[in-house]
């Protein structure tokens, strides 16, 4: 059943909402021109962070509320059996209620991880994906990658006041069992998700302040872990596909962007050489000018193709 709203079409500006058994999915519609759906990260975190008004001016910018976020989306086994899968089959539905015949899909950080798996398992609906800041696995080796990471934003801020905070930020991390502490840990750790989130703190401080987020274990239903491995399967990606990944990226850097260009047939790479995890705040001119020409290059592909 749809849940009323003042909008004549899937696709017109503001907010939108139904619901798929008794849960809630919302997501915003913002700009014009081609369509592409924006699948936010965390797992658990609102969407908001991710807007790109510079994009919005290219594109109509679909911004998903991932299911789960909010208290009437969420699951009957919330916090757990947030899935891959799950995601994508809130996705499918969503892209079918469009009315297009296919979207572009980026995803961001934990977002792109399912962008992958969607444009994996249900390529029909993909014109092209944009994997930004995402990577091949999960587990320990991605674990290792990003506590080398962490290491060297240590050896380069060491001596600064703020860097305390981050490390109890991530200290508490395997710790986090609801909301507010995934609030608190998400704010905390941000600075090293800039290049320089120091250096810009009096711009930067409100982005950090405005997040929200929703604790989601990373567990199925039944509490085994959903681990990644997509490895084998990129290598026969049929979807065209962009890779965008800041330089000074901790959790999903440039080892994991170079990984994903290699393995993914005929991919674009873009390396941010001014960014950390967060390119469309810190280079958002040069982000949204990669994007913009890659939906335009593809759509016109597919169009061309139909």
């Amino acid at each position: 059943m749809n849940t009323p709203t003042a909008h004549t079409g899937p696709l017109s500006p503001g907010t939108h909402s139904y619901r798929i058994g008794g849960i809630v999915q919302r997501y915003h519609v913002h700009g014009s021109g081609p369509v592409c759906v924006a699948h936010s990260g965390g797992p658990g975190i609102f969407w908001d962070y991710l807007r790109m008004p510079v994009l919005e001016e290219h594109l109509t910018m679909v911004y998903v509320e991932p299911v789960g976020t909010t208290e009437d989306s969420r699951l009957p086994s919330h916090p757990h059996g947030y899935t891959r899968e799950r995601y994508s089959r809130f996705l499918e539905t969503l892209v079918n209620r469009l009315g297009v015949s296919k979207v572009h899909l980026l995803g961001h950080s934990h977002g792109a991880f399912v962008a992958a798996h969607h444009a994996l398992h249900r390529p029909g609906q993909v014109a092209g994906v944009v994997l930004y800041e995402g990577a091949p696995v999960t587990g320990p080796e991605h674990g290792a990658e990003a506590g080398r990471r962490v290491e060297a934003f240590v050896a380069k801020h060491l001596g600064h006041p703020g860097l305390p905070g981050v490390l109890a930020a991530f200290d508490a991390m395997p710790g986090i069992s609801d909301d507010e502490q995934t609030v608190a840990v998400a704010r905390g750790v941000l600075p090293s998700y800039f290049a320089d989130y120091w250096g810009d703190e009096e711009r930067l401080a409100p982005f950090r302040d405005a997040i929200r987020a929703t604790y989601i274990s990373g567990l199925d239903e039944d509490l085994t872990p959903d681990v990644i491995d997509d490895r084998a399967a990129l290598k026969g990606l049929e979807v065209p596909a962009l890779v965008v990944v800041g330089r000074h990226g901790v959790i999903c850097g440039p080892r994991w962007a170079l990984e994903l260009d290699e393995l993914i047939p005929d991919s674009q790479l873009l390396v941010l050489e001014n960014s950390g995890h967060m390119g469309h705040i810190e280079e958002p001119e040069l982000f949204a000018g990669a994007v913009r020409d890659f939906v335009l290059q593809t759509t016109t592909a597919h169009e061309g193709s139909a």
